[in-house]
């Protein structure tokens, strides 16, 4: 079968027709630009399948720095947590010192809590736990976190109790946790809307049993 499509056309059409020579190197011209669209299209293809079999890595990386990024910041909450623990205990000691104790020395409730009226911009609750065996002695001020605290004063078999004060900044309701720092026992808690640390040299079981007393008090 004759696939040349010149041989098809009428007589008088070829008689007249001007044929026109096709210059030297076309043919190796358009090979090579059928060559190039071919190995255009392998590029491609290989480019694609890179994304795809990297996309996994690319995605487990991000994942990572999420990982990472959440990681910093709970351990610069933790570091800050671990601050605060040492400021109150620090506190503590101090308060232990000569006339720092207390700023108001008294067993009744009803003359500790209005002695803190107009020195704090909230008021703190001022229970008396002595019918069990937690005698209020009196409170001060102190200064932790860059503010002015209320501290609570407790005494038990002549072991001092400071319950630090402060105004919760979220509405969570925290369960006491007992801490060990500089052997000193750490309680906290938060009940309607104020936050509490208790730090005692007192045992873990019988600070907690103080905690959970002031707390259903409160």
């Amino acid at each position: 079968m004759d696939n040349d499509p010149i041989a098809e056309l009428p007589a008088d059409v070829k008689q007249h027709m001007t044929r026109y020579k096709a210059p030297p190197g076309l043919e190796r011209r358009i090979r090579h630009m059928i060559a190039q669209e071919s190995r255009g299209a392998s590029w491609l293809d290989r480019l694609r399948g890179k994304v795809e079999s990297w996309w996994p890595v690319a995605a487990s990386f991000a994942c990572g720095v999420l990982v990472a990024v959440s990681a910093t910041t709970l351990l610069g909450t933790a570091r800050n947590d671990d601050a605060f623990e040492q400021q109150l205990v620090s506190a503590h000691i101090r308060s232990l010192m000569p006339n720092h104790l207390m700023d108001v020395a008294s067993t009744d409730q009803h003359t500790v809590k209005p002695w803190f009226a107009g020195k704090l911009d909230f008021s703190p609750p001022v229970v008396d736990l002595a019918s069990e065996g937690f005698a209020l002695v009196g409170g001060r001020l102190d200064y932790l976190q860059g503010r002015t605290v209320a501290v609570l004063v407790y005494q038990r078999r002549g072991h001092v109790i400071n319950v630090f004060v402060l105004p919760a900044s979220d509405d969570r309701a925290a369960a006491p946790k007992p801490l060990l720092r500089q052997g000193y026992h750490i309680a906290q808690w938060q009940k309607s809307g104020m936050r509490a640390w208790a730090v005692s040299d007192l045992g873990a079981g019988e600070l907690d049993q103080f905690a959970q007393l002031l707390k259903a008090r409160e």
